[in-house]
């Protein structure tokens, strides 16, 4: 009875991820570095793979004490609040591109964005049509959303399986397309990443939002492997849930960056 448990929080054992996670980061890093000065990509990744690595068995660990009842009311209510501080931080890793595209097109200046009779983006730069691939993406992605919203409502309102499957199945399939078109409208583009600070300024902000659609598929399709298993219920479903608030992040950055760099920035 001394050791019994009498409050609702989880006292986590002593766990090897936070050190090997650190390690391979810096591994990766290093390698990153090193990779940049023509030393070769493999040391980055090792890194890379320890990464994965890590990320696979901490995230199977958290899983593992869902089940095992360790996640209480309070657990829950703290997983939440890392997540949105987590979402909280990517907001403002992208308001920094946004706040770069704005600077430079409202004054166009610099090395790399000299002023043209305030043009931009500068002179020589054709930018892409953003009622034609992006306008289609664009809906790619709010569709996508939309059958995350789907799967969500059918897990926590009618406890259906069959449409949290098949919501999930297209909200993946949809990410795939949209990565697809992506890659396809950059090697159509007409301008580099060097050279230009409107360059510059679109494949960091569209190549890292690119990023984030890769991860929020990787999330969405685990958790579809998960629905497949019968892991989630309407009162236990935090994973899903933090795919779902992760993938609608996703949709609102696009649609500022439709806005503003396709639209507004031509």
């Amino acid at each position: 009875m001394a050791h019994a448990k009498n409050h609702d929080y989880h006292v986590l054992p002593p766990s090897i991820w936070p050190f090997l996670g650190a390690v391979a980061a810096f591994v990766m890093l290093f390698g990153g570095v090193l990779w940049m000065h023509g030393q070769g990509p493999w040391m980055c990744l090792v890194g890379f793979v320890g990464v994965l690595y890590v990320m696979f068995g901490w995230w199977a660990d958290v899983v593992s004490e869902a089940h095992a009842g360790d996640h209480t009311p309070v657990v829950k209510i703290g997983l939440r609040y890392g997540f949105i501080m987590f979402i909280m931080s990517e907001v403002m890793f992208f308001a920094a591109w946004f706040w770069s595209f704005f600077k430079h097109a409202l004054y166009p200046m610099g090395p790399l964005s000299p002023i043209v009779d305030g043009v931009f983006p500068p002179e020589g730069i054709q930018t892409f049509d953003p009622w034609h691939l992006p306008i289609i993406n664009t809906l790619i992605l709010l569709c996508s959303g939309a059958a995350a919203t789907w799967a969500h409502h059918a897990l926590v309102h009618e406890n259906n399986r069959k449409d949290l499957v098949n919501g999930l199945i297209i909200a993946i399939v949809l990410g795939v397309i949209f990565t697809f078109f992506q890659a396809y409208e950059y090697s159509h583009a007409a301008f580099g990443f060097a050279g230009n600070i409107y360059g510059a300024n679109f494949f960091m902000a569209t190549g890292f939002h690119g990023f984030h659609v890769i991860i929020g598929t990787i999330f969405l399709t685990v958790c579809l492997i998960r629905a497949l298993k019968g892991h989630f219920t309407p009162e236990a479903h935090i994973g899903f849930e933090a795919a779902a608030w992760y993938w609608h992040f996703v949709d609102v950055v696009w649609l500022f960056l439709f806005a503003a760099v396709y639209v507004w920035g031509q």
